[in-house]
Formats: C-alpha cells, structure tokens, sequence
C-alpha cells in the first residue's frame, strides 16, 4: 500500500467527481453534468501529467459534450421537453462502429506521431468514450455497453501507467455501468406504455 501513496490531488479530486457523476448519470440526475465538466478539468490535468494525450484531449472534448448534453436532456425531447430513454438503432449502431474504427486508425497514427505513452489503447479508449457519451447525451440505453468496454480497457491502460487510483476508479465506474444498464432498461420498460399513449394521442390529435 506505500506504494500507492502519496496520491496527488488531481487524481483524488478526479476520482470523487468522477464516481459522483457516473451515480448521477445512472439516477437519470440533471447534475451529472456540472459535475462531469469539473471532473473533465481535473483529469485534463492529470493525464497531461502522465503524457495520455488522447486522454487528455479528451476532456476538453467532455467539456463540450457536456454542456450540449445539459442542453439535450432539458430540452431534447418532443416540444422541447425533457429527453427520453431510447434503444440504439440499427443505423446509428452502423454509424458509430464504422466511426469507432476509422477513428482509433486515424488517432493512432497521431499519438504515435506525438509520441504518446500507448498509442493504440489510447485511441482506442478514447474513441469508444467519444461514442459513449454521444449516446449518453442522446440517451441510448446501449451506452452503458459501450461504457462497459472503454471500462476495462481503462483500468488496464492505468495500471501499466502507474495511475492506480484512477484505475480504482474506473473499477467503480464499470461496476456502476452496470447498473446504469440494468437501471435504465428497467426505466426504459415502466415508460414504454406511456410512451405508447403519447404517441396513439398525438396522432388521433
């Protein structure tokens, strides 16, 4: 255990708002993304550190993404009304595989070219959280899965690099995706009726 401390602030801040947000994100909680934004900023720092840049470039792309996921989630539903839960269709699934591919190609040949620490896994990684929080922010069930696979990647990539609370971290991140699965196909199933009556009701309107 000596050898896990001391352990720097950026990366204690990084865990608290990190596991914070991701509850927030499963409890369907507007306040994940305020949240989420702080806990960008944090690791910003702290893969810049440890020489991740895709990692790094990542969260600034998060900060982004968050505040248009913000957006979506209050106003992204029918008339502007708070979003839904939704499965993944069969084209966005197309899009964002053929996306998730040509993406990690092209970013490697980047960190290579930038010297990064581990190119492939890096692209990689950050890639499928590209798409995860795409479809967080559309708020697609099968996120979750895609969250799921970045995971485990994740605690692997930050093991070798050192990085073992954040690593901790992302176990607990891949424990509560897991639930977020679970917890948003529930909710996604005692919505279903109503949605159907929504619908039945707008078209006989």
């Amino acid at each position: 255990w000596q050898q896990w401390l001391p352990i720097p602030l950026t990366e204690t801040l990084g865990f608290v708002t990190g596991a914070a947000c991701v509850y927030l994100v499963v409890k369907e909680n507007l306040w994940n993304f305020p949240l989420g934004i702080a806990n960008n900023i944090f690791f910003l720092l702290l893969f810049l550190q440890a020489r991740l840049f895709g990692d790094a470039g990542l969260q600034i792309v998060y900060i982004v993404l968050g505040v248009q996921g913000w957006y979506n989630w209050l106003y992204g539903g029918e008339q502007r009304t708070a979003l839904n839960i939704t499965r993944a269709s069969l084209p966005l699934t197309l899009m964002t595989v053929t996306g998730i591919v040509i993406g990690t190609i092209g970013l490697t040949v980047t960190l290579r070219a930038m010297k990064g620490a581990a190119p492939v896994l890096d692209a990689l990684t950050t890639v499928l959280s590209l798409a995860a929080q795409y479809w967080t922010n559309r708020k697609v069930l099968e996120n979750w899965l895609l969250w799921i696979i970045a995971d485990v990647l994740y605690i692997y990539l930050y093991i070798t690099r050192g990085l073992r609370l954040t690593a901790v971290l992302y176990a607990v991140f891949l424990g509560l995706c897991i639930a977020g699965f679970l917890q948003w196909r529930r909710s996604l199933r005692a919505n279903a009726p109503a949605l159907v009556n929504v619908q039945e009701a707008a078209i006989r309107g």
